[in-house]
């Protein structure tokens, strides 16, 4: 069995970068340390999404042979795909793993859902000897697919970060060379957490806008709103377009939060219900200037 050992932080960012996956947060990883300079090495089922990204992008293959040569991996593909991305590669990426001074490449994830891939990420780490530290940038659109992908998707964006359970030292050495190696990119604001407290909240801030979004536009009104709509409608339809099968993976992963907070707000709504078929005028402009002050309360707690 292996061991994560102790090692320096490589200093001066990354001159090789490995991404696994060129959909539209793959694609922008690949993008935006191509143009800062970065040799990019890419691997993606799609040959033709390849040959897209070998034209001005991605400089060659990433595989077994030329994995070490990486300063950074990133898993940028569905939960399960990244997990057997890992299981298939645990042995060279021990191999290209220094045993001396300076750490090898340090391998992390985009998936939106942490506590199934950091489990068996941080289980293979540890079996085989490499580093691996969780990490979901805040960024994306309603699209996907390396044609949607750019160079500045994660100007200025959050990137939370799930460390392994390892001794402090390291930890640190883990988080300042992930902070090192994703540099280039314009991350702004990075945050420390667990993957359980990560799939909690982002159950809450992420998935749950998908489901209320997706769900509000099978109302059978939707179909004559032309002439009705506005920036309301906008807001809370952007994200009903969205990839079915990646996020029906990522919400089944995090099942029991979402369901959670979906039965939170079918409570809620349930109250505007009753207010509104009892015709309880008082009753629901309580309810509305309840969720007022929650919202004004929370937007000016964030400008602090």
């Amino acid at each position: 069995m292996g061991t994560v050992r102790n090692a320096r932080v490589n200093q001066g960012g990354p001159k090789c970068a490995g991404i696994v996956g060129l959909g539209l947060i793959g694609g922008s990883f690949a993008r935006g340390y191509a143009q800062a300079g970065v040799r990019v090495l890419a691997w993606d089922t799609d040959d033709d999404v390849m040959t897209a990204a070998s034209m001005g992008t991605v400089a060659g293959e990433l595989n077994d042979e030329t994995l070490g040569e990486c300063d950074i991996i990133v898993l940028a593909c569905y939960p399960e795909a990244c997990i057997e991305w890992l299981e298939a590669h645990a042995q060279a990426l021990a191999d290209a793993t220094d045993t001396e001074a300076i750490m090898g490449p340090v391998v992390i994830d985009t998936v939106g859902v942490k506590g199934i891939v950091c489990e068996r990420a941080f289980e293979l780490a540890r079996e085989h000897g490499f580093y691996f530290v969780g990490a979901h940038p805040m960024a994306g659109t309603q699209y996907s697919g390396y044609a949607h992908s750019r160079a500045d998707l994660f100007q200025g964006a959050p990137l939370v970060l799930v460390p392994p359970a390892v001794d402090d030292a390291l930890k640190l050495e883990l988080l300042g060379q992930v902070r090192e190696m994703v540099r280039p990119l314009g991350f702004g604001k990075f945050s420390v957490t667990s993957a359980a407290e990560h799939d909690r909240v982002i159950a809450f801030t992420s998935q749950l806008a998908h489901v209320v979004s997706n769900a509000y536009v099978k109302s059978p009104t939707a179909q004559v709103h032309h002439g009705f709509s506005a920036g309301s409608y906008r807001d809370l339809t952007r994200v009903a377009h969205l990839n079915p099968q990646m996020w029906s993976e990522l919400m089944i992963d995090d099942a029991d939060a979402l369901a959670f907070e979906i039965d939170h707000l079918i409570e809620s709504l349930g109250a505007y219900s009753r207010a509104l078929k009892d015709r309880d005028q008082r009753y629901l402009e309580n309810l509305l200037a309840e969720g007022d002050r929650i919202k004004r309360a929370l937007d000016d707690e964030a400008s602090h």
